[in-house]
């Protein structure tokens, strides 16, 4: 798989042409995803349930015939673990030609945790509808599009640093790129990223005001999505081994990637 060219082209699709996955593509996708493992070591699962079968539906989704449901431990680092190994399923699907957006709001929760028969340790924190992508977008696809500019990033000197956060990274590499088109929720883009010789050091820079309503942390999911780019381009050793670095109170040490 060409992760720089998948994550390079990868949107969120929320309208779809109504046709059902292959079969072909289906078997592949339930083939990877028994491969998906995250830096955590924390067991995310996947689930694929129609939705005519389960009565899953999303009010922002049009067109979709199956879901994809993950469930992680409810333990310390599982958002994280989360967003990793969700994204590299997205990423597998797209390779595949399958579309897919992270829903974490637009849903009925219960509803979506019957198809799986959640277990109370487990936590159903985001799910995506699977389909092939219409050429033409619902309304409510464009008007979300729009509202969170879904196709606009901050420049890299907002988000990477040279040895602390008062040091803008002048020149961020290919890894990094692929840092800063990671999808996130509502398009906010908390990762930050202070880069030391060969250490890069991933911070979550919390949302003031910021709520989502739910018991895990948004946010630190986008921090797994985030981590996953950077590894799938890069060879890199991860630990979580905070440096110290001087940081405000909105912003938190997450993990670090050490490269040769």
């Amino acid at each position: 798989m060409d992760f720089k060219q998948i994550i390079k082209t990868r949107k969120s699709f929320r309208t779809f042409n109504e046709e059902k996955i292959s079969k072909n593509d289906i078997n592949k996708l339930l083939e990877y995803i028994q491969t998906i493992k995250n830096p955590y070591g924390i067991p995310v699962n996947f689930y694929i349930r129609d939705c005519e079968e389960c009565g899953l539906s999303s009010p922002v989704i049009e067109g979709e015939n199956e879901y994809v449901i993950a469930t992680v431990p409810d333990v310390e680092h599982c958002e994280e673990a989360f967003g990793y190994s969700f994204e590299m399923m997205v990423l597998y699907a797209w390779s595949l030609g399958i579309g897919t957006t992270w829903i974490g709001g637009t849903l009925d929760r219960k509803v979506f945790e019957n198809a799986i028969d959640l277990n109370d340790d487990e936590l159903m924190m985001i799910v995506s509808p699977l389909g092939y992508p219409s050429d033409d977008h619902s309304k409510v696809d464009k008007k979300l599009r729009q509202m969170v500019q879904g196709d606009e990033r901050f420049p890299a000197t907002e988000l990477f640093f040279d040895g602390d956060f008062n040091t803008p990274l002048i020149s961020s590499d290919e890894c990094l790129e692929a840092v800063r088109w990671a999808p996130s929720a509502a398009n906010r883009q908390p990762w930050r990223v202070v880069k030391q010789d060969n250490k890069y050091h991933f911070y979550v820079r919390h949302t003031e005001g910021y709520s989502s309503g739910v018991s895990w942390q948004v946010q630190k999911i986008d921090l797994g999505i985030a981590i996953c780019h950077f590894m799938c381009v890069t060879d890199g050793e991860f630990s979580i081994d905070n440096p110290g670095i001087e940081a405000d109170d909105h912003t938190e040490y997450i993990a670090t990637i050490t490269c040769e």
